[in-house]
């Protein structure tokens, strides 16, 4: 006797295919964005995660961010990249420091934030920094998932670990590439 098993449906007739929510779409930040960069960051300030940024700032350092665009257009999270080059006598490349990351509200658990993370992980190599570092008032769940370590102040770039208020209790992760 022979039997047959008829091939699994295409994965468009498949029920779950409809509820399943598109993945965000993740391109670099325009000068243009930055009301919307800036708005996206304002609960996050309230809160106390983020430290406040002025508009100018956004349009001022647009090409650092990466931003995921869902339906309409609308901003659901963002991700900036700055690169530090090596200091003297650091004996090391170029590194980056990612800031104001965030995600919207209602998008947060949906994929945007480790979307975002892939992406700008993907930069960074494509730049060919040597290590990443971020400061996190929050658990950091997220970053430790994706490889980051804690770390000292003493292993970031000076210039950016100088700015950091000790008030706000930050911890700093860092992941070498």
């Amino acid at each position: 006797m022979i039997t047959a098993t008829p091939p699994p449906a295409p994965l468009s007739h498949a029920p779950h295919a409809l509820l399943a929510p598109a993945p965000p779409s993740v391109r670099s930040a325009r000068r243009e964005d930055a009301a919307a960069l800036a708005e996206l960051s304002q609960p996050f300030v309230r809160s106390g995660a983020l430290r406040e940024r002025p508009l100018s700032l956004y349009a001022g350092r647009a090409a650092d961010f990466l931003v995921a665009q869902g339906s309409g257009g609308r901003l659901d999270g963002c991700v900036g990249l700055r690169v530090h080059p090596a200091g003297p006598g650091e004996g090391r490349g170029p590194v980056g420091v990612l800031y104001n990351f965030c995600v919207a509200g209602q998008k947060q658990g949906h994929g945007v934030g480790a979307g975002l993370l892939r992406a700008v992980l993907a930069a960074a190599r494509a730049q060919s920094l040597g290590v990443l570092f971020t400061a996190t008032t929050g658990g950091g769940g997220l970053f430790l998932r994706y490889g980051f370590t804690p770390t000292t102040a003493r292993l970031a770039p000076q210039s950016w670990a100088g700015s950091l208020d000790p008030r706000r209790g930050a911890r700093i992760l860092a992941r070498v590439l």
